[in-house]
């Protein structure tokens, strides 16, 4: 007999909590092997596969693409040890969950095996894991439906009504349920959009914004409940658009890099010193490295050499602040991130320990996570722990700009455009590359004299090359 075994979104590293389905790779009906990929998700570092560590028939999925779910979700349900569906949906409908009394049992994966042990079980389960997800032998136990409160109110699990009713309600979405709960609102008032009648979040929050209400509830006394704190507007709750506007959700990692722009303007008392410099040596430098064959050494690579010497004089700047601690702590590492643009919006690769690497190192590593980041593979670790960032907006045609430090960072470096420019050299008038670099540092971590320091640093090598060579 085939046993039906749940598998939920797992942690997928680096405190990510939710996570958008992209693309299914399966359908209903689909027979997959231990630790195929299912599903494709966009999480606020990076596109990734999710593999299945079960193998079997695939019986539901849970969730449209397009649909944000929360770590520790379902995603999809297996018979392990089927070899064609009993019955169920046809292949390619998503899969409406059915909560309340008469819900079916569902099997549920038991804590993470330790991870010396990567041969699939005999349950069909995988030894293999994602962060914090284990697939070891499963526990079978009924999911129980608790009532959630609300103030002073009792709200009915999504399934039923009020007066405890219970039925099938075509909702999948964790979020879209939430939402619902949070503002009183009935789903078995909504008629859903989607696919087979599924209610999506914009059918709710239509609701919300026509006024909507959920069916009155038993109100259930509670001895000494606390205020409830004031709630944020809800953008459902916002002005008619005018005519023609549209809304765009912040999410994913357009939506991560806007929750850290703003934390970062919130937190990080910032300020910024700038400096123009003559870039024409060291793009004589460049050609002449380029000149004898082998890998070509990158302009960007050169300022990161750059970077990592200048930090090596002012490691203030290398540095994060614990503000619960009230404490700057210096960091041993570089792990340089540079800011790129793509297809999928801003991100911020980091090579890691760049001091340690070599210009033709640097130029190779800067060309992959490029290459990775246009591709959409970057991984959540090339995305994640930097110490400086560098941020090349000359490529856009700009002279200047005061970046955003990114968060927990203390500064960044900015790099303008190179254009020739009329520049006193050697006591006399003439054309040169001159490129604008500009510092954002955290004042918390240093004063303007150790910014200064750092920037006139980097202007010097940039002017003139071999002062690196006293570093090296």
């Amino acid at each position: 007999m085939a046993q039906v075994l749940e598998f939920k979104l797992p942690d997928l590293g680096e405190g990510l909590t939710e996570a958008e389905i992209v693309h299914w790779l399966v359908s209903v009906g689909d027979v997959v092997a231990v630790d195929q990929p299912v599903v494709e998700v966009e999480t606020a570092k990076a596109m990734v596969e999710v593999p299945c560590p079960y193998g079997g028939v695939v019986t539901a999925r849970y969730g449209e693409e397009g649909t944000e779910l929360p770590v520790g979700a379902p995603l999809l349900t297996v018979a392990v040890g089927a070899s064609a569906p009993a019955d169920g949906p046809e292949p390619d409908s998503a899969a409406t969950p059915t909560p309340g009394p008469a819900a079916a049992p569902v099997a549920e994966p038991a804590p993470s095996s330790p991870p010396s042990a990567p041969a699939p079980s005999r349950d069909g389960a995988s030894g293999n894991v994602l962060v914090g997800y284990g697939t070891g032998a499963p526990v079978a136990r009924r999911r129980r439906v608790r009532p959630q409160r609300n103030g002073d109110r009792t709200v009915p699990p999504a399934g039923t009504t009020a007066n405890g009713t219970a039925g099938p309600v075509p909702v999948v979405s964790p979020l879209v349920r939430r939402l619902a709960r949070e503002h009183d609102l009935d789903l078995r008032a909504l008629t859903g959009t989607g696919r087979d009648g599924l209610i999506l979040r914009c059918d709710v929050e239509r609701a919300i914004r026509d006024g909507v209400t959920a069916s009155p509830a038993v109100p259930v006394p509670i001895a000494h409940a606390p205020a409830a704190p004031p709630q944020a507007p809800d953008r459902a709750q916002a002005s008619p658009l005018p005519s023609g506007a549209t809304r765009v959700p912040l999410r994913g990692v357009r939506g991560a890099v806007a929750d850290k722009l703003v934390r970062s303007r919130h937190e990080i008392p910032d300020a910024t010193c700038w400096v123009d410099a003559d870039a024409t040596e060291l793009l004589a430098a460049r050609t002449a490295m380029n000149a004898g064959g082998g890998p070509k050494v990158s302009l960007i690579a050169l300022f990161a050499r750059i970077c990592t010497a200048a930090l090596a004089r002012h490691p203030e700047l290398n540095s994060t602040v614990d503000t619960a601690a009230r404490e700057v702590v210096r960091l041993p590492a570089v792990h340089l991130g540079f800011a790129a643009q793509t297809d999928r919006g801003l991100v911020v690769p980091v090579v890691r320990d760049a001091h340690t690497r070599s210009a033709e190192s640097l130029s190779a590593e800067f060309a992959r996570l490029t290459e990775a980041g246009r591709a959409g593979t970057l991984t959540p670790k090339d995305l994640s722990g930097g110490t400086f960032t560098l941020n090349n907006y000359g490529v856009f045609g700009v002279d200047g700009s005061t970046p955003i430090i990114n968060h927990p960072e203390a500064a960044m470096l900015g790099i303008g455009r190179i254009v020739p420019k009329p520049w006193v050299h050697q006591g006399e008038l003439a054309v040169r590359q001159v490129v604008q670099l500009s510092l954002t540092f955290d004042h918390r971590v240093c004063d303007g004299g150790t910014a200064g320091g750092f920037l006139r640093h980097v202007a010097d090598c940039v002017e003139q090359p071999a002062v690196l060579l006293r570093t090296l």
